[in-house]
């Protein structure tokens, strides 16, 4: 783990959970694509409003990234890079971007909660992920819902 803050966190989290010793070593991750936002979700989960993302399965696959699974550790950051808790996977589900219905779109915690807010964020930020590989989301796309619970912050 090459970010500073991000193994203090995690050596301080294991000082007082043995049993997760020998786990895969975290992910170190922001939310988002830029420092508002990153920052903005960043304060979400940690006043506990935000307990969801949603990762387009195509941009997954084409960064080679693994699909969360339930029980993953990940340690979020601030836009620096400044670690601020440790995030555990309960729950992950591929849906079609069309199918994702307002109570999903709540627990995710951005704007004002609502479904019209997350479809419109999401759907621009997709296509900002996207781009680069010469791709455009669809209403058929498959989105990776990942639902998670904090488990540890200073």
């Amino acid at each position: 783990m090459d970010n500073a803050s991000a193994r203090n966190l995690w050596g301080d989290y294991l000082d007082t959970h043995l049993e997760h010793v020998f786990v895969n070593t975290p992910k170190v991750v922001h939310f988002c694509d830029n420092e508002k936002d990153a920052n903005e979700c960043a304060k979400l989960v940690m006043a506990n409003k935000k307990k969801a993302t949603s990762h387009s399965l195509l941009g997954l696959q084409y960064r080679n990234e693994a699909l969360p699974k339930l029980g993953d550790f990940t340690i979020m950051t601030d836009w620096e890079g400044k670690a601020q808790c440790i995030l555990r996977t309960t729950e992950v589900r591929l849906k079609p971007f069309f199918s994702i219905d307002a109570s999903y779109a709540q627990i995710e915690g951005e704007g004002d909660q609502s479904l019209d807010y997350w479809k419109k964020t999401h759907w621009e930020y997709y296509k900002r992920e996207l781009e680069p590989f010469s791709r455009v989301p669809r209403e058929s796309m498959i989105v990776v819902c990942e639902k998670f619970e904090k488990v540890f912050e200073r």
